[in-house]
């Protein structure tokens, strides 16, 4: 919990008395009550994060309040460690109830905890694949990741983990017993399950998993002579650190991926996620030099049409979006709420896992604007897909729009939507 700072309080106070402002004016910038910024200058009542970033940008901080304002985070460790794709064992059990487990283990260690005996299901022989069972493979399982990523968009990661991992799995194993050109594309492709595993395993709240599973994509890829796919895990390392509140290593990150060397597709997408760090920090400027480089860089893509995408594939605009997001952050919620309408009106309405994690962030955005109705109104149609789709990171953001409401329990519309909204935006206590 936030302790109470008498540093940010002093400067705060000081910052709205050279802007001229009251604290009736200050409270009406904010959509915070006089007598909860009064708390706050004067050391009593900690801020919020939210209050933080919309006093420096009310007052034109630029950063300076976010700075003082925001503790230091300790989040997860984000390097994962290599490991050779042919030297490990992945046991996976199945329950008739739905629940699963899954394991990787090391040649010897499935030899030494008596596990050979499990049932083997992998390639007979020493002898390498016809070429007709690897084109085969290859074609089944491009055209199975494409639906399992529009899946993807309207259930819970559970329902998607096995398959993709079986998937994966058989992927690996058949390319050891492929050459050339063959096993190249079983590697690469592979490594983009590899990676879309990672991503399910944060939406489902685990962060270890998701790092070990995108540390086994750079492994895929690098196996079969893709390095730039590294590239991208840096990316995906940066999207736990910015859901743990981490500008300074979500920049870090972000920046490490955009070398020179790598697919513009990579760096643009990089530089969004730096984007959303300075936007983190309350750095608009630096936030909105990145936003223009990933435009420019996603324009120079020209990746092949066949090739499998790296990223969002349900986003039309995906740099549009993104300021949306970054202006939320900024402390700036009217101009959020204006780019995240246009943003959403583009978006399909079959993608309900973007429409749920973009629409939470539109409803905050009105939420902190001081449109409370309105507000309400765009979540509670929200609300049955965020329960289907079973998100940690939309969960994050519906806990932080749920507060925002809660400070204004006096509207009918918040009374009606709390209980439910309550309900699903716990976080989890471990």
């Amino acid at each position: 919990m936030p302790q109470p700072s008498t540093e940010f309080g002093e400067e705060l106070r000081r910052r709205r008395l050279d802007a001229g402002l009251s604290l009736t004016a200050m409270s009406a910038a904010v959509h915070y009550s006089k007598a909860q910024l009064s708390k706050v200058e004067r050391g009593i009542k900690p801020p919020s994060r939210d209050l933080v970033r919309l006093c420096d940008a009310a007052l034109k901080a630029d950063g300076a309040l976010n700075a003082l304002g925001t503790p230091a985070v300790a989040g997860t460790p984000v390097d994962a460690v290599p490991g050779e794709v042919d030297e490990e064992d992945w046991i996976m059990q199945l329950s008739p109830e739905g629940r699963g487990q899954f394991r990787p283990l090391g040649r010897r260690q499935v030899v030494g905890a008596g596990a050979a005996s499990l049932m083997r299901l992998g390639l007979g022989g020493q002898g390498p694949a016809t070429p007709a069972a690897g084109i085969g493979m290859l074609e089944a399982s491009r055209s199975l990741f494409t639906h399992y990523r529009r899946l993807g968009q309207s259930v819970q990661p559970g329902f998607l983990l096995p398959a993709l991992i079986a998937q994966t799995h058989t992927l690996r194993e058949l390319s050891a017993h492929s050459d050339g050109t063959t096993r190249r594309e079983l590697l690469e492709l592979a490594s983009r399950y590899a990676e879309y595993i990672g991503w399910l395993a944060q939406e489902s709240g685990d962060e270890q998993a998701a790092l070990w599973w995108t540390q086994r994509a750079v492994d895929l890829a690098a196996a079969g002579g893709d390095p730039a796919l590294a590239g991208y895990a840096l990316v995906r390392r940066a999207l736990i650190t910015l859901y743990q509140d981490n500008a300074e290593q979500t920049v870090a990150l972000a920046r490490r991926a955009q070398s020179g060397t790598l697919p513009p597709r990579i760096r643009g997408l990089a530089a969004q996620r730096e984007a959303q760090g300075h936007a983190l920090a309350g750095d608009h400027r630096a936030c909105l030099r990145a936003l223009d480089r990933a435009r420019a860089l996603l324009a120079a893509d020209e990746g092949s049409p066949d090739a499998t995408v790296i990223g969002s594939m349900h986003l039309p605009d995906s740099v549009g979006m993104v300021t949306g997001w970054c202006l939320v952050d900024l402390g700036r919620p009217g101009q959020a709420a204006e780019e995240l309408d246009r943003q959403l009106s583009l978006v399909s309405g079959d993608a309900l896992r973007t429409q749920a994690r973009y629409g939470v962030r539109r409803a905050l955005a009105y939420a902190s604007n001081g449109e409370i109705d309105h507000a309400c109104a765009l979540t509670a149609p929200l609300l049955d897909g965020v329960a289907t789709i079973r998100s940690a990171t939309i969960t994050i953001d519906l806990h932080r729009l749920a507060r925002v409401l809660a400070r204004h329990s006096d509207h009918a519309s918040v009374r009606r939507l709390g209980p439910r909204l309550g309900t699903l935006s716990r976080l989890p206590t471990s």
